[in-house]
């Protein structure tokens, strides 16, 4: 009897793609399932010895890392003109980078609000302007941010956060009209709260009772990152061949 043929439009064989944040969290679980898929990821985060780790867990040999903070912005076209130069175009961004820290409006200070939307938006834009140049990219190309459920629903305590995650989104559907004529698709990922080590931090900050109501926000309960990397994944492959300027929300049935 004849085996089926193969069919997965999620495969990812030969595609380069730039993973950022890579070092912990939602970007080391989205770099595993882009590796699975069988991409060829160039790892970014500030950290090298963890996005040393990262990379010994990746099934494949071609992978590499480039420790780089991106909160330097003029420099983050330069560099990821460099990377396409001495690694090879582009086919996918899966920005994962980025910081929180939650903060209500009367602890408000300009360089805490400065730090965190260079950290967050800044970054987001200064890699649009990088991958849109000449030779950074290879088709099919496409960027898929990380924003948050914070940038579409109310985040009391949280607002600056919130601002930067809700300009993501704005600045996804902005690019995606911007760059058609480059051919790349550009989407957005909105996780609620997932386990990640941000989340452990949240937990030992508040008693039993808080955090279990934190959790029934979740109807579906506290994510996994790997769930918010299948998204990604999904808006990357050919599955989202035919998606642009959208935001994905990952979030347990928060926005429900």
């Amino acid at each position: 009897m004849t085996a089926p043929p193969t069919y997965n439009p999620m495969d990812l064989t030969g595609r380069h793609i730039l993973v950022t944040g890579a070092s912990a969290g939602i970007g080391r679980a989205t770099a595993l399932v882009l590796a699975r898929l069988g991409a060829r990821l160039t790892l970014n985060g500030r950290d090298q010895d963890r996005l040393d780790r990262t990379l010994a867990q990746l099934p494949g040999t071609e992978h590499a890392t480039a420790a780089f903070d991106l909160a330097e912005l003029d420099a983050v076209p330069a560099w990821v003109k460099g990377l396409a130069q001495s690694r090879g175009p582009f086919n996918g961004l899966a920005h994962c980078g980025g910081t929180q820290a939650l903060r209500p409006v009367r602890s408000f200070r300009a360089g805490f609000f400065d730090d965190v939307q260079r950290t967050n938006l800044g970054s987001t834009l200064a890699l649009a302007r990088g991958f849109q140049q000449n030779g950074c990219t290879q088709k099919p190309a496409a960027m898929v941010f990380v924003s948050s459920t914070a940038g579409i629903k109310s985040a009391p305590g949280n607002i600056v956060y919130a601002t930067s995650k809700a300009g993501v989104i704005a600045a996804t559907k902005g690019l995606a009209i911007e760059l058609l004529a480059t051919g790349i698709r550009v989407n957005c990922v909105a996780p609620a709260i997932v386990e990640t080590e941000l989340i452990q931090r949240v937990r030992n900050a508040l008693t039993p009772e808080q955090y279990e109501g934190l959790v029934k926000t979740q109807p579906l309960g506290i994510g996994d990152p790997v769930d918010v990397g299948h998204a990604v994944a999904y808006l990357l492959a050919d599955t989202g061949r035919w998606i642009t300027g959208t935001t994905l929300c990952v979030d347990g049935g928060a926005t429900a």
